[in-house]
């Protein structure tokens, strides 16, 4: 890995969620922690209802489902075939969403909660980095 590669990914790995990070390319091996349980910045607090005003039942907030590590997202298993989800589709916890390239290896990201997919983020056959957002999706 070359020095710039590094820096990016230790820049990446230290704005994510992400507590764990092990990679080996060839020889070469790292490995990124950082404690866990930090405290989280308080929600900014919600207006209530002015009264006469019917109250909502609340709605699930779209989440993103970011990348798993660097690669070419693909949206289809093959090139002649229809894409795994689309916006709008319905889909169950570790259900194939789309396809990460990396170094010749395929790896299938699959969907971490059942819900519905609002929004591809990138386009099919695109460069992706660790850690970007690849679609929004509602939980069921």
């Amino acid at each position: 890995m070359e020095l710039e590669q590094i820096s990016a990914l230790l820049e990446r790995f230290d704005a994510s969620s992400c507590s764990r990070l092990e990679l080996e390319l060839g020889d070469c091996h790292l490995r990124l922690e950082k404690p866990c349980g930090l405290p989280q910045a308080a929600p900014a607090p919600v207006a209530a209802p002015q009264s006469g005003q019917a109250q909502q039942p609340p709605q699930a907030e779209a989440k993103t489902l970011n990348a798993p590590l660097v690669g070419t997202f693909y949206a289809a298993p093959a090139p002649d075939r229809p894409p795994f989800v689309t916006a709008g589709s319905r889909v169950t916890k570790g259900q194939t969403v789309c396809v990460l390239e990396a170094m010749k290896m395929m790896s299938e990201v699959p969907a971490p909660a059942d819900g519905v997919i609002e929004e591809i983020l990138v386009e099919n056959g695109e460069l992706v980095g660790f850690d970007q957002p690849l679609m929004r999706y509602r939980e069921d």
